[in-house]
């Protein structure tokens, strides 16, 4: 794994609890994640694992609930908790308790996390996502802030200066996600793909969700891709601070997945695309020893 600064970290025996919990979370449901941790300097690691951690929690309420409503209320329960008007104990909640201290430690900007919340409320209906600008502006409300609020934990002063980076890189990653869960999407009935790109290449929401027509889907996959490929073109050409590499470890899966698109477009939309835990970590370590 990468250098640390060899940093103590203070946690108490509660806290150390929850910083394991939050590690064995997100290695069985956001591995990627899990393994940007370990990649970062030893004293940062608790404050990263919560805030991936939380983001894993966002990300599943929509398998875990029955009904938009049920998940609406979950996400309020996190917003009063960040904003301070939650009443219940937060002891039995260790992503919970971890985040408020992150939180506290790092000043990290409690509106980015209520922004977050509000625009995961897409994610438990089935609306279509009108447009790319509504796209790009969910992209950056949910990942590109995780990002910059990672950036913060690892380097304060960097990350002032990271909007552009975090910016690009969030959507070029989100992005690809899309691409790697567009069969789950579809089996819901979720369309994140905007529908004046899909208009572009001639596809309708339904033909989208149906997805029995493999030449429109396969434009589908292309218009998405080039996509991600725009946003990672522009988020390559930013400086990268070495500070705040572990952060972005993750958005250097990006390439991969849009060439596997690209050569498998035909699956993408059905069986779906993704990689191997050996491929990511070969990446993460080619991409946590450039200079």
């Amino acid at each position: 794994m990468a250098e640390t600064d060899n940093k103590a970290v203070t946690l108490s025996a509660a806290e150390t609890g929850h910083y394991q919990h939050c590690l064995q979370f997100l290695r069985q449901s956001d591995f990627d994640r899990y393994l940007a941790v370990l990649y970062a300097p030893e004293d940062k690691r608790p404050a990263l694992a919560a805030l991936y951690a939380f983001n894993a929690e966002i990300a599943r309420i929509r398998d875990v609930v029955h009904d938009a409503l049920p998940g609406e209320v979950r996400l309020q329960w996190w917003r009063d908790l960040i904003n301070g008007t939650e009443h219940g104990a937060v002891t039995g909640n260790p992503v919970a308790a971890l985040l408020l201290k992150a939180i506290g430690e790092y000043q990290l900007p409690r509106s980015v996390f209520d922004a977050y919340c509000e625009a995961r409320i897409f994610d438990l209906y089935n609306d279509p996502m009108p447009s790319r600008n509504d796209l790009e502006g969910y992209c950056g409300e949910t990942a590109c802030a995780t990002l910059q609020m990672a950036a913060m934990i690892l380097d304060a002063d960097a990350a002032k200066s990271s909007a552009e980076l975090s910016g690009h890189a969030g959507v070029a990653q989100a992005v690809s996600g899309l691409l790697r869960l567009m069969p789950l999407h579809r089996r819901r009935g979720q369309v994140y793909v905007p529908e004046d790109m899909l208009q572009a290449v001639g596809v309708s929401t339904e033909q989208f969700i149906k997805g029995d027509d493999k030449a429109a889907m396969q434009r589908v996959v292309a218009v998405v891709t080039a996509l991600a490929k725009e946003h990672y073109a522009a988020f390559e050409k930013q400086p990268m601070p070495a500070s705040l590499k572990a952060a972005y470890l993750p958005v250097r899966l990006v390439p991969l997945v849009l060439k596997r698109a690209e050569r498998k477009a035909d699956l993408v939309a059905g069986q779906g695309i993704d990689l191997s835990q050996l491929q990511r970590q070969w990446i993460y370590l080619k991409s946590s020893l450039k200079s």
